[in-house]
């Protein structure tokens, strides 16, 4: 099996370009490390070794609203939506991640493999959990190794039970470079595929749950994704059709994924089907940033929620300016209504999912 991910590692199109570092593993850290900084721990980020496996952002070769708000007060940051939006998101998955991987060991697991590491910190911060379990972090050397420089730099010697297993995702078979670095695909395993599946052609996002779904029952992983329909709606995007006011955050989006594109989403409303005849049983999914979601992770102990004013102004603005651009225009009212927003929404929506082997 080849764990194709990302052409980040330098192919695209057919040529050969220089190995860089993932965008999206930068951006997706700096969100974790300023929804850290929330003061309430009833809706803080654990994640506080963000911030400092990312170092000094003006190191970071990355434009995005994240990476700035590192150098802003948590108050101002919040004040951009899509700081906002990027802080919820990464708050409730890592928030998600951290419940199912503490089920996971309290099951039995013994070994867990972190898929497109990034800068994840489960192996350093999670280490009294993790005492007796084997950590896998498994990515590209290029990425892999800034990883390792900025561990030894902010924690030194890293653990003793982590494994760093560098693969070239184009051509590596997964469960040959996971074997020669100690891996026994005998143990109960929970594998963490954040931030992935969207990048995986779909036959290497069926071999890499179908993968998984081969493990000894109670084996687990947990992943997120976005629904196929997502993906179709990319490949139709228009810039010349989009209205004004959502232009800056659609450009933000097609230029980040430019070199690291989504092709992949599981069918609406067949996700558990998908996942069955790959082994997998599903335990739960939610949406990213739905009610449900933002109650459980975002919720204070005032009952105020992460960035819900700056979403809600942000929404207000927008609903304002597409009235004032079209104010008679049954298609722009149509889709401004409450009933077709929602839908969109649901579509186009990230979601979170944990499944298990079946027994």
């Amino acid at each position: 099996m080849v764990f194709a991910k990302r052409p980040v590692s330098g192919f695209t199109g057919g040529v050969t370009q220089p190995a860089k570092i993932s965008r999206t593993s930068i951006y997706v850290a700096a969100g974790r490390a300023v929804g850290a900084r929330e003061p309430d721990p009833s809706a803080q980020n654990p994640d506080y070794l963000a911030e400092k496996l990312l170092g000094d952002p003006s190191t970071l070769e990355l434009d995005h609203p994240a990476v700035r708000a590192l150098s802003l007060s948590y108050d101002e940051a919040m004040r951009d939506v899509e700081v906002v939006v990027n802080v919820r998101m990464m708050t409730i998955r890592t928030r998600f991640i951290d419940e199912a991987l503490e089920r996971a060991i309290a099951n039995g697991a013994t070994q867990v493999v972190i898929l497109g590491a990034g800068f994840d910190s489960h192996a350093y911060r999670c280490q009294k959990s993790l005492a007796n379990v084997k950590v896998f972090e498994v990515d590209r050397p290029v990425t892999q190794e800034l990883k390792k420089q900025r561990v030894k730099e902010v924690l030194g010697t890293p653990p003793s039970n982590l494994t760093y297993v560098p693969v070239d995702f184009q051509q590596d078979s997964l469960p040959d470079v996971l074997t020669r670095h100690g891996y026994d695909r005998t143990q109960r395993t929970f594998f963490i595929l954040e931030g992935v599946t969207m990048y995986l052609p779909e036959e290497a996002a069926r071999e890499t749950l179908r993968f998984v779904g081969a493990h000894p029952p109670r084996s687990g992983i947990v992943f997120d994704f976005v629904y196929r329909a997502m993906i179709d709606m990319i490949a139709r995007i228009d810039m010349a059709n989009i209205p004004a006011a959502q232009k800056p955050f659609v450009q933000r989006f097609l230029d980040l994924t430019k070199n690291e594109p989504w092709v992949f989403g599981l069918p609406v409303g067949g996700e558990r089907e998908f996942l069955r005849e790959l082994g997998l049983d599903l335990r739960e999914m939610f949406t990213v940033g739905g009610e449900d979601s933002a109650k459980r992770y975002l919720t204070r102990a005032d009952g105020t929620q992460v960035g819900a004013q700056a979403i809600a102004e942000a929404m207000a603005r927008m609903a304002a300016r597409a009235r004032e651009a079209a104010p008679t225009s049954p298609e722009v009212q149509q889709q401004m209504s409450p009933e077709r927003m929602r839908e969109q929404q649901r579509l186009s929506a990230y979601h979170l999912a944990e499944a298990v082997v079946a027994n």
